[in-house]
């Protein structure tokens, strides 16, 4: 099993990820169909550290993922129950503190769509996160590098 810090760092990378590969083509998707008014990737500066909004999307997804990846021994074994579990914690996390840490309404305001889209967005993060962190835990050199090591000086 892999260090905390290595999956703390393996869930940020898995989250940010996530983020772009899975979560901002969702929304794109969205716009696509026309059912939403904005196209995801968005280059526009958002408070509350003034940086483009995909980059803090991104952000968000990487502390998210490194939640996950620290939550991930006590997260359940089932692979869906996993990724639901980090899809609504991110869910809950960007209606609750995001939004209102940048000045926006809790919740989009209880509106229906909004609420609808952003659900599956986090979905689709939370099972882009729970499908990356496996594949990249086998990846984590500095863990395994130093157990070699350590085989090998014990059994010189």
């Amino acid at each position: 099993m892999a260090s905390t810090s290595a999956r703390i760092f393996l869930g940020a990378v898995a989250g940010a990820l996530a983020m772009l590969l899975c979560h901002q083509p969702t929304l794109q998707t969205f716009y696509w169909l026309g059912l939403a008014p904005q196209a995801a990737f968005r280059l526009a500066h958002v408070p509350p550290f003034n940086v483009p909004m995909v980059v803090s999307m991104t952000f968000w997804g990487a502390i998210y993922g490194g939640l996950f990846g620290l939550a991930s021994p006590r997260a359940p074994r089932l692979f869906v129950a996993r990724a639901v579990l980090a899809g609504v914690f991110a869910m809950l996390m960007a209606w609750f503190v995001v939004r209102p840490l940048a000045g926006n309404s809790i919740a989009f305001g209880w509106e229906h769509t909004a609420l609808l889209r952003s659900a599956a967005a986090n979905l689709a993060w939370g099972f882009g996160a729970a499908a990356m962190m496996p594949i990249l835990r086998p990846r984590c050199l500095l863990t395994r590098s130093r157990e070699w090591a350590a085989q090998r000086h014990l059994a010189a």
